[in-house]
């Protein structure tokens, strides 16, 4: 709608007269009560309109629509997004409440920097940055407005959605139910409040692995006349990323999903919403070469159809090339295998560096002369990255995008050299994954901390232009979507918090003040369980092989139940106590991941136990049978109520247990085998507790040293140290009246630098030793790492007495969890000084 001057100008002079300034001072960007000099959004009845210039990007519009649609539900006030009515300040005064624009593309904001009542010296050429400030007489007979002013038009569209999140309303608000926070008036406080330019240039998402969850969601729930993802899903995916300033999509090119730019009007609704479009590592030039390459598999070979090949990434240049994208470079096989056409790596290397030449001339052509200005990226992905150690060089402004190992951990990391470069680089993070060893793709247990800690390190390495996160189908990596783009937008600010602590600010705007202590103590248990061993990974033995039983001891496996009997009796003590319009947000995110895991836990080790104590513990058996047998049940009642009760049933055909089906069984779990039901008995007597372990466990953060960083959340303590490369030693004292052994554990990391090992330098009693830990991805130590989140490396015997143990490594980012001792030692591990 569009409202005249004078009404506005009526409005806002309304609202200067019932709502006075107050004396208190607001702690934070919007309060519940007036302080002086600052400025009233709502009151008494009347809330203010938000006020964009017909000339703005559409993406404005946008934001300013979902804006004040935000007041209106957290208010209940009714209010209204609306054009200038067609006139100049010049020629009749303005006096909207709330003015949100662009730099050059809002009349009466440039008019407020030109005459120095907006100073514009930080937005001018910044990049997606806004500030947001209460101005004084803005314009003739206008006495105050609230002004939204960004550097560009994704900047405009954060400074929209910032205010809206500091009213109350979620970025999650629809894609998890997240209520708004109901409040009846809303002030906002004096100053200026000025937000960017973000940490990381690219920030964003890909929609991966689609057939189990947001493909069946899309097709038969939210958009059945599409038949599958469109634009219905798009449109509301692209809300989320500007609420969660994020501004990069690889969208979803799985074979069930229709390709993106299959329908042109995608690329133009992308745009419209200020969203930059790419492709991932297997899909170059924007294609999606599983839906969209329609001649035979065979000829996607650039040796021999080189010029078919070109035409097909041609024809998308030439009709993408006036949108902003990120263009990936290089080329693979058609879906997630190696480049063909051939055999040798240098062979390999020559092909693709004529494949890059073609592609930037493409690029020129059609995009920009000037090719170095066109945003680019490569991703030395799986194989590519050996090809790229190999020596395959990489046009300079192009962006080198590290990928990690599928699982968390960053592979690479840029060198002094590769940092040097003009289009620097940046990190293709997995938060889920389909693919060996074995997937995940149900409950988003990766941990904030293991984000927080190895994008940390790829910061530190200068990977800060691309921050690219696998996603799955969104849902259920809420939390951990957030954490990843909260830290590429404010590095610093996000990597100052523990695990815990974002959850508790997570959980606080997710649910209240009140519940967020209990909660974030909660999941971040909850993500410390689950990295000792996914729900997805509870099978011992990888795809293909006989299975084995758990090698956790029955005291471990014993201490493991207890541990999510604990969180399941600690969730319900908190549910109760949440909000009735918040218990579909809680289920999603809280209710749901914890009981489902628990259940998957007690469901696996019940039918292992079962398995081994059928004939000689034959009543304990049973009741493990009845135990695995209730837990399945349990886990398929959770999933249909997610389906088809949570927010009405909105969500139906969203959520499916892993495995889904019989597809890529090389990388799913298995199913558990259950005991028939005539096997189950739950009255029989439950198994005696085990007896304790045999083991002492020394974790490495009972030691501070220089050169070691404690990283709260990770390993199986409560943290573990990180090295920094120094080569400082950290050590302990060790007391044992038996001879025994000694290992140390390690988490997953891979080094800092291009080396494929870790090299430590063990010092025991005085007596160095040199032991390289082999990291190659892909190999049989690196599945079992990933799986359990754990190295062991053993270090020898060691013989009764007392002992003096120090570690140390020249390579950064080792992570050191714990030292192991067996037989149990005789007194406590005490530091070395």
């Amino acid at each position: 709608m569009t409202l005249t001057l004078l009404a506005l100008t009526l409005l806002a002079l309304t609202l200067l007269a019932l709502f006075p300034a107050s004396p208190a001072i607001a702690a934070d960007l919007v309060g519940d009560r007036p302080v002086r000099g600052g400025l009233t959004i709502a009151a008494n009845g009347i809330a203010a309109p938000v006020l964009y210039d017909p000339a703005d990007h559409p993406v404005v519009v946008h934001a300013a629509q979902g804006l004040a649609r935000d007041i209106a539900t957290v208010t209940g006030i009714t209010t209204a997004a609306a054009p200038l009515a067609g006139q100049t300040p010049a020629q009749s005064p303005i006096t909207p409440p709330i003015i949100l624009g662009t730099l050059g593309r809002n009349a009466v904001i440039d008019r407020l920097v030109r005459t120095g009542k907006l100073d514009a010296r930080r937005l001018t050429g910044a990049w997606e940055s806004f500030v947001i400030t209460i101005v004084r007489r803005p314009a003739p007979g206008v006495p105050v407005a609230l002004v939204i002013a960004g550097s560009d038009r994704r900047g405009t569209a954060f400074g929209a959605y910032e205010l809206s999140e500091a009213i109350g309303v979620s970025p999650w608000h629809w894609w998890a139910d997240v209520p708004a926070r109901r409040r009846p008036a809303l002030y906002v406080a004096p100053g200026t409040h000025r937000f960017g330019p973000p940490s990381v240039r690219y920030r964003g998402i890909f929609l991966n692995d689609e057939d189990w969850g947001l493909h069946p969601w899309a097709a038969r729930t939210f958009e059945p006349e599409q038949g599958g993802i469109g634009a219905k899903t798009y449109e509301r995916l692209f809300d989320l990323m500007l609420r969660l300033k994020a501004n990069t999509l690889w969208p979803a090119m799985h074979r069930v999903s229709a390709p993106f730019n299959r329908n042109p009007a995608h690329a133009k609704l992308a745009d419209d919403y200020g969203i930059v479009m790419g492709s991932s590592h297997a899909e170059p030039m924007l294609r999606d070469n599983v839906g969209e390459w329609t001649d035979a598999a065979d000829r996607f070979n650039y040796a021999t159809n080189r010029a078919g090949v070109s035409r097909y990434w041609e024809e998308r240049v030439r009709a993408n090339g006036r949108y902003e994208s990120l263009w990936t470079l290089g080329m693979r096989g058609i879906h997630d295998s190696g480049i063909v056409g051939a055999e040798t790596p240098a062979g390999k290397i020559a092909l693709l560096t004529q494949v890059f030449a073609d592609q930037r001339a493409m690029l020129a052509a059609h995009v920009d002369p000037a090719v170095e200005r066109v945003p680019q990226m490569f991703v030395p992905y799986k194989e590519v990255l050996d090809l790229y150690r190999a020596g395959l060089k990489v046009p300079d402004d192009v962006t080198l995008v590290w990928p990690d190992d599928n699982f968390g951990y960053i592979r690479q990391f840029p060198d002094a050299a590769e940092r040097r470069r003009g289009g620097g680089s940046g990190v293709y993070y997995h938060l889920s994954y389909l693919g060996a060893p074995l997937s995940y793709l149900w409950l988003g247990t990766t941990p904030p901390a293991l984000i927080r800690s190895e994008m940390g390190r790829a910061w530190d390495h200068g990977a800060r232009t691309v921050w690219i996160a696998n996603v799955g189908d969104v849902k259920p990596a809420e939390i951990g979507i957030t954490a990843f783009l909260a830290m590429a937008w404010n590095v610093d600010t996000a990597r100052a918090q523990t695990q815990r602590d974002f959850l508790h600010d997570w959980a606080t705007r997710s649910f209240g003040a009140a519940a967020a202590p209990p909660i974030a103590d909660l999941m971040d248990r909850w993500y410390r369980l689950n990295l000792e061993r996914r729900p997805e990974h509870l099978h011992y033995g990888l795809p293909g092989q006989r299975p084995r039983p758990s090698p956790l001891a029955p005291a471990a496996i014993d201490a493991r139940l207890a541990a999510f009997d604990a969180l399941v009796a600690d969730l319900d003590r908190i549910e109760p106590g949440i909000a009735p319009d918040a218990r579909d947000a809680f289920f999603e995110l809280v209710a749901y991941p914890v009981r489902a895991a628990a259940a998957a836990n007690r469901r696996y080790f019940s039918a292992e136990r079962y398995a081994a104590w059928a004939d000689s513990r034959p009543l304990h058996a049973r009741r493990a049978a009845a135990d695995a047998r209730a837990a399945d049940a349990l886990v398929t009642s959770l999933t249909r109520r997610f389906n088809n009760e949570i927010a009405g049933g909105k969500w139906r055909h969203i959520m499916a247990e892993e495995p889904a089906d019989n597809q890529w069984p090389g990388y799913r779990l298995p199913p558990v085998a259950l005991p028939a039901p005539g096997l189950a008995d739950p009255a029989a007597p439950a198994a005696p507790p085990a007896p304790p372990a045999t083991t002492s466990v020394v974790e490495a953060e009972s030691v501070a040293a220089k050169g070691w960083r404690f990283v709260p959340g990770l390993g199986r303590g409560t943290g573990a140290m990180l090295a920094s490369g120094a080569g400082t030693p950290i050590g302990w004292t060790l007391d044992t009246d038996r001879a025994g052994t000694l290992a140390i554990q390690l988490v997953p990391t891979f080094p800092g630098t291009a080396r494929t090992d870790f090299r430590l330098t063990v010092t025991l009693d005085g007596t160095p030793r040199t032991i390289a830990v082999p990291r190659h991805a892909g190999d049989a130590a690196w599945s079992a790492g990933v799986l359990d989140n754990l190295v062991s490396v053993p270090l020898g015997p060691l013989t009764p007495g007392r002992h003096r143990l120090t570690i140390a490594t020249p390579d950064e980012g080792l992570m050191l969890d714990r030292l192991t001792v067996t037989p149990p030692l005789t007194n406590a591990a005490t530091p070395t000084h």
